[in-house]
């Protein structure tokens, strides 16, 4: 079953948050999930202890570069989808799950320190493919975006991407209180009410967008 690692060399990327919404908007279509929490700070731990999880979604720790292969082996024959939320930094267990995955996400907000660090995240991800002899899809994900304007530096930084030959997700995932509150409340996004957090319909709608884009992504390597 596809393995999606989520990739940044910085912490506070919005990895944790993609990996949930991903999770949640995989579940509504019927599919399971096994979230593997491989940072060390044990974000998704958190999260799940919050509120029961959906009968979909499954959330299993990681704390080795010894055991992160087989974890993520045992997880693919247990579910639809594997889903890696990987600590800040590049180690040897970054490493070794990208060596595993389908597809890496880079999430990044629109920050000239953040497109450094996905930059860096980048070209570990190249490095790894001689290293396994095969290339690994990857994905630049646009995370907390203003919901209204697009500043100038996410437009330049956009555009040195587009020189760089950086693929990029084409739906960005705008900053939303319910996502924000997926952390504080618990759960899921559909398991969030309208009376918790406002915009909650706008935030499932942004969801629903990311997640296609990613299947759609999948798609593409296997035609």
């Amino acid at each position: 079953m596809p393995v999606i690692s989520f990739v940044s060399t910085k912490g506070g990327a919005g990895k944790t948050t993609s990996a949930v919404l991903l999770a949640g908007q995989i579940g509504s279509a019927g599919k399971s999930t096994v979230l593997i929490d491989a940072d060390p700070n044990r974000p998704l731990e958190a999260w799940a202890s919050l509120k029961p999880l959906p009968d979909s979604i499954r959330v299993v720790f990681d704390d080795s570069a010894d055991t992160i292969v087989d974890t993520i082996e045992d997880a693919r024959s247990q579910a639809d989808f594997v889903l890696v939320d990987l600590e800040g930094t590049a180690t040897d267990r970054v490493g070794f799950a990208i060596a595993r995955s389908d597809l890496v996400l880079i999430p990044l907000q629109p920050s000239v320190l953040d497109a450094t660090e996905a930059a860096k995240s980048v070209k570990l991800v190249r490095r790894m493919w001689k290293v396994i002899n095969r290339e690994v899809p990857y994905r630049a994900l646009w995370t907390r975006v203003p919901p209204a304007i697009r500043e100038r530096t996410a437009k330049d930084i956009e555009r040195q991407f587009h020189d760089a030959l950086i693929p990029t997700l084409p739906v960005a995932l705008i900053e939303r209180a319910a996502y924000r509150a997926m952390f504080s409340i618990g759960g899921t996004l559909d398991q969030l009410d309208m009376k918790d957090v406002a915009g909650l319909g706008a935030a499932k709608d942004n969801a629903q967008r990311y997640a296609q884009a990613v299947i759609d992504v999948m798609k593409e390597k296997v035609a």
